[in-house]
């Protein structure tokens, strides 16, 4: 299995239907999801107070960006990638951009991607 397997993961997604195909590529991988949160504001209550290992942020989400959401992960340290349909998410954090549309491979890598990120900024901190 792949190192997704037993990892919980928080889902930011605004469209139903990708927000179902996600849980399910998630779910093939091993994963357990929190959310999805489709709003702004039940994205920042799920980012503050629920417990997940990495993160998917849809960059826009209806008229909103998650920005807010990604600065609560960077301080919480949980790693994130963003998941945009736009060639430049604009939200200049370093965190791995996953384009629309993405098959669960490309989900694989960069949530796997995101994780390592996570772990070797920590050893660095700590070594």
């Amino acid at each position: 299995m792949g190192r997704l397997q037993g990892k919980t993961v928080l889902l930011v997604e605004d469209e139903p239907i990708v927000a179902m195909l996600v849980e399910d590529m998630l779910a093939g991988l091993g994963a357990q999801v929190v959310g999805p949160a489709a709003q702004l504001t039940e994205a920042i209550e799920l980012a503050t107070s629920a417990q997940f290992d990495v993160a998917v942020l849809d960059v826009k989400l209806g008229g909103d960006s998650s920005a807010k959401v990604a600065e609560m992960l960077r301080e919480r340290a949980i790693p994130y990638v963003l998941a945009t349909g736009f060639d430049n998410p604009a939200l200049g954090s370093g965190a791995p951009v996953l384009q629309k549309p993405y098959l669960q491979e490309d989900l694989e890598r960069v949530l796997e991607q995101a994780l390592e990120n996570s772990e070797a900024n920590g050893r660095a901190a700590h070594g």
